[in-house]
């Protein structure tokens, strides 16, 4: 295991080199201090800038994937919400307070495998009215599509769609079945095909090793994924996964740590788990993180934008928290 010489990696990423998981493995056991430190000067030099997004669940529940973590899926009996894809009223509501919150993306997450040809086109249809008139970028995730949904989309005026390879190759089969982890890579690179930028992450805390979490992000990196959403369990009662603890806020700032160095010049994505850390969270914004999916999540409250955005204006001022878990 190499050495961790925070002071060399900065220096070797700022003369382009890549660092691999030898050194990301050294920041299992460095300092916590070291690593907050070693991830926001890394955030300030290769991805000063922040970013808020927002998401709504446009159809929910009796999914067909048997996804260990999820309450939506049809193997699991949760207290979620189940409804088919809801109307465009509810979703150009959703897409207007998004606007209202000034946020930079807002995104239709929908459950299931996939959408129908039908649902796609009534979907490309709304994203190309909100594409050609609004605000806020346009994002979506709904599944495993086709190269012509892909495309539909893309001409719609979508900007990212969301696709997370949830963890590594090797842990993949312990978190679904029902499809596999080269069908996620076959998705993320269709959609890139397509022209769409990808918006792909991961769940930490659901069993998996930090090797694991290492190689998703090398695989991250080798699909050049600039947006990458970082999720920590919530587990929900019902789920194959209820009786995992939640992760705790110093496993949150190393995750962080080893991705802002894999990948420097990524929006590292403060995501789901977000009620199970101190503040929301919000001390990741000085440990690395440089954006946030902001208000409510799919099954699950996130933070708010007003709080995401005071965090935010304190790390300007050097006012930020701290990554530790027993911090008031």
């Amino acid at each position: 295991m190499s050495r961790c010489d925070f002071s060399l990696f900065l220096k070797r990423l700022e003369n382009g080199e890549s660092l691999g998981k030898e050194e990301a493995l050294s920041v299992i056991g460095a300092p916590l201090d070291e690593v907050k430190d070693f991830s926001d000067r890394i955030r300030l030099r290769f991805a000063p800038n922040d970013e808020l997004c927002a998401i709504v669940n446009g159809k929910s529940g009796r999914c067909s994937e048997d996804c260990r973590y999820c309450a939506q899926s049809a193997f699991h009996r949760t207290e979620t919400a189940v409804y088919p894809l809801k109307d465009d009223s509810f979703l150009d509501d959703a897409y207007r307070k998004a606007e209202e919150n000034g946020l930079d993306h807002f995104s239709v997450v929908t459950s299931g495998r996939s959408l129908s040809g039908e649902e796609v086109k009534r979907l490309s249809a709304l994203y190309a009215r909100w594409s050609s008139f609004g605000k806020v970028k346009v994002c979506c995730s709904h599944g495993l599509l086709s190269a012509a949904d892909f495309q539909l989309l893309a001409d719609a005026g979508v900007s990212r769609y969301h696709c997370n390879l949830e963890t590594s190759r090797r842990f993949f089969p312990s978190v679904c079945t029902t499809h596999s982890f080269d069908d996620k890579i076959n998705t993320v690179r269709a959609a890139q095909a397509a022209g769409l930028e990808v918006c792909s992450g991961g769940i930490f805390g659901m069993g998996e090793s930090w090797e694991d979490r290492i190689d998703m992000a090398l695989e991250l990196r080798s699909l050049g994924i600039r947006s990458v959403p970082l999720n920590f369990l919530s587990p929900i009662r019902g789920t194959a996964f209820e009786t995992l603890p939640p992760p705790d806020d110093e496993t949150a700032c190393r995750v962080f740590g080893i991705f802002r160095m894999l990948l420097p010049s990524a929006f590292l994505r403060l995501a789901g788990g977000r009620a199970s850390l101190n503040r929301a969270g919000v001390s990741l914004f000085e440990a690395g993180a440089n954006a946030a999916i902001t208000g409510d999540l799919l099954t699950t409250g996130g933070g708010q934008a007003d709080a995401d955005r005071a965090a935010l204006a304190r790390r300007q001022t050097g006012k930020g928290g701290s990554c530790d878990e027993n911090a008031q």
